[in-house]
């Protein structure tokens, strides 16, 4: 038997991230709302990649949430489950390490990233890629902008490869984004 499609679950977790980066603002020059970033990693999956399984979307709405807010590990198991605390867990940074540190890891990481964890990650860097290339940080010189291009060209050459037609529809609008560079 076939189980309901969950959208109770998407919008609980798009609720959760709200209220927990409610007071969070994005770098750029017009300080958006931090819950922009996560909503546009759902419109991504969603209409770029084709990609509906309640799961993966609430994951990405929680993404940033143990590692940009106080939500701790056993708060999303207890509000959200183990399948998607597990997957927000794939993608959280240890924010104790120094940030050079963080992104070696994350190039190194990326490769053995579970296949969901993997589409929210291509996802992601989708969304800082035009972000950044629309809206950079008001700080950010072209250097800078250049180099986290680049960072995270090398993030998702670690992703590209897994199986099935969204991570292919993934990789293209990554391709598209890390074409504005420049």
């Amino acid at each position: 038997m076939q189980t309901p499609y969950d959208i109770g679950l998407v919008i609980r977790a798009v609720e959760f991230a709200a209220q927990k980066h409610r007071m969070q603002r994005r770098k750029d020059s017009d300080s958006s709302p931090y819950i922009n970033h996560p909503i546009a990693l759902m419109h991504v999956l969603c209409i770029d990649g084709s990609i509906t399984e309640p799961v993966i979307l609430a994951a990405a709405a929680l993404h940033d949430t143990i590692e940009d807010t106080e939500t701790t590990e056993q708060e999303l198991r207890t509000v959200f489950g183990d399948e998607i605390a597990s997957l927000v867990l794939e993608m959280t940074d240890d924010k104790s390490l120094p940030k050079a540190e963080r992104k070696r890891l994350q190039i190194e990481h990326a490769r053995t990233l579970s296949s969901q964890a993997r589409l929210v990650k291509l996802a992601d860097k989708i969304c800082n890629l035009r972000d950044v290339a629309e809206r950079p940080p008001a700080s950010w010189d072209l250097a800078r902008r250049r180099e986290y291009f680049d960072w995270a060209k090398r993030v998702v050459d670690g992703l590209r490869g897994a199986p099935g037609e969204e991570m292919r529809r993934l990789e293209a609008a990554f391709d598209a984004a890390y074409g504005m560079r420049k």
